[in-house]
């Protein structure tokens, strides 16, 4: 029997490869629901291949341009209701919740209410409002299934393990665009430079915070709601080959990886298939042409951003929330050339000291402290509040 799909954010990385390996699965999956933002010739395209029932996009002008496009083929609708509207579809059995920024939270926490199987790409999920979404999650019986790379990775290693057996885990990050550049270098980097991804295809925002390493730590963020792990026994490490995508570490000093070739299909299937695996038609890793793999610790002084996020993570509340919104607008400044790249580093430490932490939020905590951090982030941009 096949599983009905909704896509949050369909017109993504995530978004795309996802709708790869519903295709290579037509007995096995039906999309329900798509939701994006103003890609229209993409999203067309997607209508036509998957044939949704219901599509949303982000503003009414876009739903007016998709319906005059598709007619009555599909339910198009906008806005959050929209998005709701997609990831609580009644046919929906899994939701991929693949939304780039705070959008994707109230989304992805009604299909969560729901009791559905959510396959998690979105960060600022659990980075802004991790402990609202587990526990809804052991409320409502829903499952979360992470679809990143890294997380999947420690999925697969836990899986028939004991967590109390779990010593540490292990994120591994390719380091981004400049993971070799000094500090002189990165004063200079251009959009241009930070994009250069060496490994991975993935969109503007998230490779921007690969370079940073704003995307690892918030990551740890994830792992620590995910797992259960405290912030001290989750470390990153620099791997510059991304084959091995995270391992974990237990109390007899065993340790367990997971390794692939560097394709996103890998985890989404993994996400769908749970428990069981399918057959994968992408290219296979071959263990006798893999050569040497390398692993360093990642440099504090080169890289802040990690620290950041860590120091969020302990704070706790409503400090992951007004880290992940300042970053969201430093790093559209930074990909709109407002500011230099370390500028994005001076942003989100003054948004951390102005912020006051409001300890165990709700929900519209939440939405007020990224409101405050957006608000503040780029009032500081505007009046030349920026150090570098």
């Amino acid at each position: 029997m096949s599983k009905g799909v909704a896509i949050l954010g369909s017109t993504g990385s995530i978004g795309c490869n996802a709708i790869e390996v519903i295709l290579a699965h037509p007995d096995r999956f039906v999309v329900k629901a798509l939701a994006a933002g103003r890609n229209v010739e993409r999203l067309l395209d997607q209508i036509d291949r998957v044939r949704p029932e219901l599509v949303a996009v982000s503003d009414e002008e876009t739903a007016k341009e998709v319906r005059s496009r598709t007619g009555r083929r599909v339910e198009v609708m906008w806005g959050e209701a929209g998005m709701v509207a997609a990831a609580t579809h009644p046919e929906a059995d899994v939701v991929i919740s693949a939304f780039v920024g705070a959008v994707g939270l109230i989304p992805t926490l009604r299909a969560i209410q729901q009791g559905k199987r959510v396959a998690l790409a979105n960060k600022e999920t659990l980075v802004a409002a991790g402990e609202i979404m587990t526990e809804a999650a052991k409320r409502s019986g829903a499952e979360l299934v992470p679809v990143d790379s890294e997380h999947s990775a420690i999925f697969q290693c836990l899986r028939g393990e004991r967590r109390t057996e779990v010593d540490r885990l292990w994120l591994t990050a390719s380091g981004g665009a400049l993971r070799d550049w000094s500090r002189e270098q990165m004063m200079r980097a251009g959009v241009q430079d930070v994009l250069r991804h060496p490994n991975w295809t993935m969109g503007n925002k998230i490779t921007v915070d690969s370079a940073t390493l704003m995307n690892k730590g918030f990551e740890v963020i994830e792992a620590h709601w995910l797992f259960g792990i405290p912030f001290d026994r989750i470390s990153v490490v620099i791997h510059p080959e991304s084959i091995v995508h995270s391992a974990v570490e237990f109390v007899d000093g065993s340790v367990l990886a997971q390794l692939g070739v560097p394709d996103m299909r890998l985890p989404i299937q993994y996400a769908l298939s749970y428990p069981e695996r399918w057959e994968g038609k992408w290219p296979r890793l071959s263990m006798d042409r893999l050569g040497s793999l390398q692993f360093r610790a990642p440099d504090p002084e080169r890289f802040p951003c990690l620290g950041y996020a860590y120091e969020a993570g302990r704070a706790g509340g409503t400090m992951p929330a007004a880290l992940n919104a300042a970053n969201e607008v430093a790093v559209d400044l930074f990909l709109r050339g407002r500011i230099p790249f370390l500028a994005i580093e001076d942003i989100l430490v003054r948004i951390m000291d102005l912020h006051e932490v409001r300890h165990h939020p709700d929900l519209e905590t939440i939405l007020w402290a990224d409101a405050w951090a957006r608000e503040t982030a780029a009032e500081l941009a505007a009046k030349g509040r920026v150090a570098r």
